[in-house]
């Protein structure tokens, strides 16, 4: 029974959507207003309009009343209205904004409604739309203009449709596995490497697309000719390899031992040879938490020959630790570094001055 109603409660339970659409057109009218003063006085229940507008169809006009349209509020306020002139004869539902802008663009007195037009002639406003005091305050700053700025919604139809839910399942990109196999398996390999007493497969523009150096060695240097080998030197051939891969895969072999530090250290340099930044940036990476005592020295050469800061950075950080200068001062890769780098020197010193002496 227990199986049962787990069974049942695991089941997926089926699902549908449906979204509602409402279709909708959006304009905007500016009626600006000039020497507004002049107006003032033409008495409570007058109006001036603006031009007709269109918006989707319908005709539209702005309407104000300089002294306000009720007689109640003695001219203390300016309304304002949009009104609707013509179109179609069944009901338009309008959603709007009136706001004044002045000059430098600025805009205030913001106002907003939602209202449905049955007929023409009708309006919709704002007896009390700005206080008069207010205005005058506007149009001192604005050469006794100003402008009513409407922005208008037309809301139409609204139609129900059907949702797809049906999830397509996306496999993970194997692109990478598709490279690898086609370094491994050498078909199609139209250029040959040979490094130390090995040789290594591989195809042109895969190269030339990865690294501008490739490019440049396997088209520029070689169009005048036919020949489809090239000979590496100062490379291991196991560094090469993993060089390959990387620029085939965008990563590193699973057979690169990356914990050993001098694997990494020419894996380094072989990707700054060739520009592979992002390779680089990951040798980089291992490089700053794989050093000893031992390797410090020339990863600190290689950081300062090669110019990785991080990596300078971290060495230098490492030699900063108590008695650990002095028993790397010991070490053959320090002699090293003394005579390939001796500008280094001046850096170890800031770093780990005054505790230590070099």
């Amino acid at each position: 029974m227990g199986n049962i109603l787990t069974s049942a409660i695991n089941k997926p339970i089926p699902e549908t959507s449906s979204r509602c659409l409402t279709e909708c057109v959006t304009a905007a009218h500016n009626f600006e207003v000039v020497k507004y003063s002049l107006l003032e006085g033409i008495g409570a229940g007058q109006f001036v309009w603006s031009s007709k507008f269109s918006v989707s169809g319908y005709d539209w006009k702005i309407k104000i009343y300089p002294d306000g349209e009720a007689k109640e509020n003695k001219a203390a306020y300016m309304s304002a209205y949009l009104c609707f002139c013509s179109g179609a004869t069944r009901d338009v539902k309008v959603k709007f904004t009136f706001s004044l802008l002045e000059k430098d663009g600025k805009s205030s007195n913001l106002k907003d409604g939602t209202y449905t037009f049955s007929s023409a002639g009708t309006g919709w406003g704002w007896t009390k739309f700005i206080d008069k005091s207010k205005l005058k305050e506007l149009l001192s700053r604005n050469d006794d203009c100003f402008t009513i700025r409407c922005v208008l919604t037309i809301i139409k139809d609204h139609h129900t449709e059907q949702v797809n839910t049906v999830t397509v399942p996306v496999p993970q990109s194997d692109l990478h596995t598709h490279f690898a196999k086609m370094l491994k398996d050498g078909e199609g390999v139209d250029v040959t490497f040979s490094v130390g007493n090995q040789r290594f497969g591989a195809h042109r523009y895969v190269l030339a697309a990865r690294s501008s150096v490739f490019k440049a060695k396997l088209f520029d240097q070689m169009k005048e000719t036919t020949t489809k080998h090239v000979k590496i030197n100062g490379m291991e051939p196991a560094i090469f390899d993993a060089l390959l891969y990387f620029i085939y895969t965008d990563s590193l072999p699973s057979n690169f031992d990356a914990d050993q530090n001098v694997a990494l250290q020419h894996l380094f340099v072989a990707a700054d040879r060739y520009g592979l930044d992002r390779l680089k940036a990951i040798c980089e990476e291992k490089l700053c938490q794989k050093f000893d005592v031992q390797t410090v020295a020339t990863t600190l050469a290689l950081a300062e020959q090669h110019h990785s800061l991080q990596l300078k950075k971290a060495c230098l950080g490492y030699l900063s630790l108590q008695d650990v200068l002095r028993a790397v001062k010991k070490t053959d890769g320090f002699e090293h570094l003394t005579t390939s780098c001796p500008s280094i020197m001046m850096d170890i010193l800031d770093k780990v001055a005054p505790t230590s002496q070099v």
